[in-house]
């Protein structure tokens, strides 16, 4: 099982020159890196480029599956890098193709002129919810009401609440991005395939075809991964083979930190063999 160090470890980007750097895999249940994996290494890879300024956003497209058997390569291409705001792209690829490629947006810290934020919804504490099945040592989820999501016949609202933390997370700005950007991956395919009897996510990568295909992050407010904090998914389309998301991420207090949205491939595997052994994974 990975530990918090093993992940912090992958974190640990080794710079072979200026925006150039390499990364090790994590431990994943799938066949392909999992795509918050390197969405929490983009985040990591882009502060170390931006001169000291945070990152405040990040728009991911997964070109194709990384192999887990192979390294990454990130290089980071500085578009802009004024006194308050900066602009980056980050590239991930294994030798001559391109995993994914990413529009980072960084900033200093400024002070509020105006402030507003969406309420967090009402749900019970994470200590009242049951563990997910599918966490891990390191990574704690509770999934409110007990929500599963592999289950083709448990139908509900395209609605989702997740209570997550990276148990042992160190209090460190940057990690707690990047840890919180591995969290935001998982959940929204599942959150569309909610409504809809007979889908479910333990027929992905069988009977369905899924991936995530793009991936909007922005962060508001520092985070600390370490801490409890709920993500509030909700799918608003789904149709034409592809799902739409959307959520948002409060602390245990309340406090808006963070939004995302996302959006998936979801259609019939036509290649599906029903006499095979193909079981799906998060």
């Amino acid at each position: 099982m990975t530990g918090i160090d093993d992940v912090l470890a992958a974190l640990e980007l080794d710079e072979v020159a200026p925006g150039s750097f390499r990364a090790r895999n994590m431990e994943a249940h799938g066949q392909v890196v999992y795509g918050g994996q390197i969405l929490a290494q983009v985040v990591v890879a882009a502060a170390r480029a931006a001169g000291g300024k945070d990152v405040r956003s990040v728009h991911t497209i997964f070109a194709r599956g990384g192999r887990l058997d192979t390294g990454l390569e990130i290089t980071v291409d500085t578009l802009n890098d004024g006194r308050a705001i900066g602009s980056s792209t980050v590239t991930v690829s294994q030798g001559d193709r391109t995993v994914s490629r990413s529009l980072v947006l960084t900033s200093v810290e400024e002070p509020d002129l105006v402030r507003h934020a969406d309420a967090a919804p009402k749900v019970p504490a994470p200590e009242e919810c049951p563990p997910a099945a599918h966490g891990n040592g390191w990574w704690e989820l509770r999934i409110v009401d007990g929500v599963d999501l592999s289950d083709p016949g448990a139908v509900g609202p395209a609605e989702l609440n997740v209570w997550t933390r990276a148990v042992g997370a160190p209090a460190d700005p940057v990690i707690g991005q990047a840890l919180l950007a591995y969290a935001t991956d998982g959940f929204l395919i599942g959150t569309a395939m909610r409504p809809h009897e007979g889908v479910g996510q333990a027929l992905a990568h069988r009977s369905l075809s899924t991936s995530v295909l793009s991936h909007t992050l922005t962060f508001h407010d520092p985070v600390n991964a370490g801490d409890w904090h709920l993500l509030a998914h909700e799918s608003t389309y789904a149709g034409r083979g592809r799902a739409y998301g959307r959520a948002e991420v409060f602390t245990e207090s309340g406090a808006m930190v963070a939004s995302y949205v996302q959006e998936s491939l979801l259609r019939a595997n036509p290649n599906w063999d029903p006499s095979a052994d193909q079981p799906g994974r998060y």
